[in-house]
């Protein structure tokens, strides 16, 4: 038995909860509570009820019950200021309002594979609604025009298409729209702000595939549907000697191109929301703004930010993870006041986010890299990370956090590999200074101290206050002859961590081979550091 409200279908057993065919993530108890407020929508549903059923009785805060029903209403396309669906009754509890139809539901084929959902419940259909944004980014993928002249390429279009559908679907902070939604454009000139309301969306990507002799090459532009603005274009070249290759690879640019562009296109949208109107993903969204840029000031500002975020939606598992990182990254940087309550609350945060996102990929490489750091757990990180890189390939931060645990690991050609694959997939991304600052250990620990000191210098060129990049570039200089240089770094190193010692490398980052280890501190002991 499904109860269907507006384009939503809640099916206790299968345990999901649907928007036109689409899954809508929420949360086990989330889920218990929609559902406990729709069986029970004849009546008011006290909080002692709800703590009996949602709950099992467990006494829980109000903040709790609170941040639930919120998460219910934002599942729902609800707030709280709207109330159309689930409405609070002052004192008494919550009702659910919105018109439900109960009825089971066939699933019939159209010609070319699309879909009619058949009601067998006796009541007539309503009109479809006019389709709301969802709460996270949207985006519909148009079939690209074929440019060639070569029917015989259109198979390779489509593909591509399909790859890059089926890539972005495997991000769950997206809102992908089906591959045969999307193709029923297929040979139309179309208005990618007439798509947008069509398909419910904020984003369209388009594009042309353009074949001469053995080279193809590909175009993509990346457009906002709401505004009709043009927010990233680019353009892949390769040879046709591997045709499914060459679709792999191009599917795979085109998707880490794309990804940091919408999450650009989406802090910058958070950021323009009046402080009274965030929800708990606006929240995360700018404290992700200021993650990103790594400067002392712009952690302070991100931690509470991941805090409120959880706080609104408590199986937020991406801001945990994005709230443990903050902790890493102000060990990693001394900042910590407090050492060993810091990390054993990023530790934590940490494993929340990776309990409560199994199957996030963000979750379990943000959550993932801090338990590596902070808990010195490489093997165990590098495991979810590489559980992460499974469930979406495409997710650059994957391939250089991973990158990270590996060269701790001693494992440094493996770890380089990650790196350029990071670079490869995000060669715009606002975090590369930590991949330039990863290649840089990489090659110090592999004894290539040249090319260390050059990559670490690099990554200070984007953040100047950067500890182990100014580390590396010490060790690197004084290990390579270079005593003026290396003086000169770590002068800068004493001054961004005073406390720094030879004798407390070990508990600054997890190095696990000890001749890595004493490589490192024999570096860092000829420019100055003392014991």
């Amino acid at each position: 038995m499904q109860f269907m409200f507006g384009n939503y279908v809640l099916d206790p057993e299968r345990r999901e909860l649907t928007l036109r065919a689409e899954v809508v993530a929420v949360g086990p108890q989330v889920f218990d509570l929609l559902l406990h407020l729709v069986r029970n929508r004849d009546r008011v549903v006290s909080k002692d009820d709800l703590l009996k059923a949602v709950w099992g009785g467990r006494i829980v805060s109000e903040s709790t019950i609170t941040s639930h029903i919120n998460a219910v209403r934002k599942a729902i396309g609800d707030s709280g200021e709207e109330q159309r669906l689930v409405r609070t009754v002052a004192r008494k509890g919550f009702r659910f309002v919105g018109e439900i139809k109960v009825g089971e539901i066939g699933e019939a084929r159209l010609p070319g594979g699309s879909r009619v959902v058949e009601h067998t419940s006796s009541e007539s259909r309503e009109p479809p609604s006019a389709l709301v944004l969802p709460d996270k980014p949207s985006i519909a993928v148009l079939p690209f025009q074929n440019l060639s002249g070569d029917p015989e390429q259109e198979y390779f279009a489509d593909g591509v298409v399909e790859d890059i559908i089926a890539a972005l679907s495997r991000m769950r902070w997206l809102f992908v729209i089906a591959r045969n939604s999307s193709f029923t454009y297929k040979g139309r000139a179309v208005d990618v702000k007439e798509v947008g309301r069509e398909l419910g969306v904020r984003y369209v990507l388009e594009g042309s595939v353009r074949k001469s002799g053995n080279k193809v090459r590909i175009t993509g532009q990346l457009i906002d549907a709401t505004t009709g603005t043009h927010l990233w274009a680019e353009r892949f070249e390769g040879t046709l000697d591997d045709i499914f290759e060459l679709q792999d690879q191009m599917t795979e640019s085109v998707v880490g191109a794309i990804a940091p562009q919408l999450e650009r296109a989406e802090i910058e949208r958070a950021k323009r929301k009046p402080t009274e109107s965030l929800d708990a993903y606006d929240y995360y969204l700018r404290g992700m703004a200021n993650l990103h840029s790594g400067t002392r000031e712009a952690i302070d500002a991100a931690l509470p930010l991941f805090y409120k975020a959880t706080e609104l939606d408590p199986e937020f598992a991406s801001a945990y993870g994005g709230a443990a990182w903050c902790h890493f990254w102000r060990k990693v940087n001394g900042w910590m006041t407090d050492r060993n309550k810091e990390i054993a609350e990023g530790v934590r945060l940490a494993r929340l986010a990776v309990e409560l996102g199994r199957d996030d990929a963000v979750a379990l490489t943000r959550g993932g890299h801090a338990l590596g750091h902070l808990a010195g757990d490489l093997d165990g990180g590098i495991a979810l990370i590489d559980r992460a890189k499974f469930l979406n390939p495409n997710f650059a931060p994957a391939w250089f956090l991973g990158g990270f645990l590996r060269v701790f690991r001693g494992e440094s050609e493996s770890a380089i590999e990650n790196f350029a694959h990071a670079v490869r997939l995000s060669p715009l991304d606002p975090e590369m200074f930590r991949m330039q600052a990863g290649i840089a250990l990489a090659h110090f620990f592999a004894g290539r101290f040249d090319a260390a000191s050059a990559w670490a210098e690099r990554a200070l060129g984007n953040l100047p206050s950067l500890l182990v990049a100014v580390a590396v570039v010490a060790a690197s200089h004084a290990l390579g002859g270079r005593a003026v240089e290396a003086r000169q770094a770590m002068q800068r190193v004493r001054e961004l961590d005073p406390s720094l010692r030879v004798s407390n490398l070990k508990d600054w980052l997890p190095i696990h081979r000890p001749d890595d280890l004493g490589q490192f501190a024999d570096g860092l002991r000829l420019a100055g550091l003392p014991e």
